[in-house]
């Protein structure tokens, strides 16, 4: 499987497998969120094509100290094939390549099958809070 960067004419089918993963929420705007990783001087979208069909995405990015992890999304029909494993080995050969030593993600705890899937690759459950709030309200 070949991972490439994709590009803004791929952004609605990223948008579309997102969904499909159910991987938007209302109060996201997926296709701005697209559209600022690959606008960003340290972020991007990673693919991967088959059959000239989009099957799989990260969108990766870092802050200067860490990496963070989005939009990891597989075709539903294709799980299983390692299009997930390889999206994300991608995603860490990114963050390498951009000096930063350490990658996290968050993942909703309601979703166990991706929590288990994450901990079959190695990670584990860091001991933080994630705080937040909308600053475009």
């Amino acid at each position: 499987m070949d991972v490439v960067t994709l590009s803004s004419a791929d952004a609605d089918a990223a948008v579309a497998l997102w969904e499909a993963c159910g991987l938007v929420r209302p109060w996201n705007d997926a296709g701005a969120d697209f559209a600022r990783a690959l606008a960003g001087p340290a972020s991007t979208v990673l693919g991967v094509f088959a059959s000239s069909r989009l099957v799989g995405t990260v969108m990766v990015g870092g802050d200067g100290h860490r990496g963070w992890v989005y939009y990891l999304a597989s075709d539903p029909k294709r799980r299983g094939e390692g299009l997930g494993r390889t999206l994300m080995e991608a995603a860490e050969r990114w963050l390498v390549s951009h000096g930063l030593p350490k990658i996290q993600f968050m993942v909703r705890g309601t979703n166990t099958a991706v929590l288990g899937f994450y901990e079959h690759l190695g990670y584990e459950a860091q001991d933080v809070v994630v705080l937040g709030r909308r600053l475009d309200d």
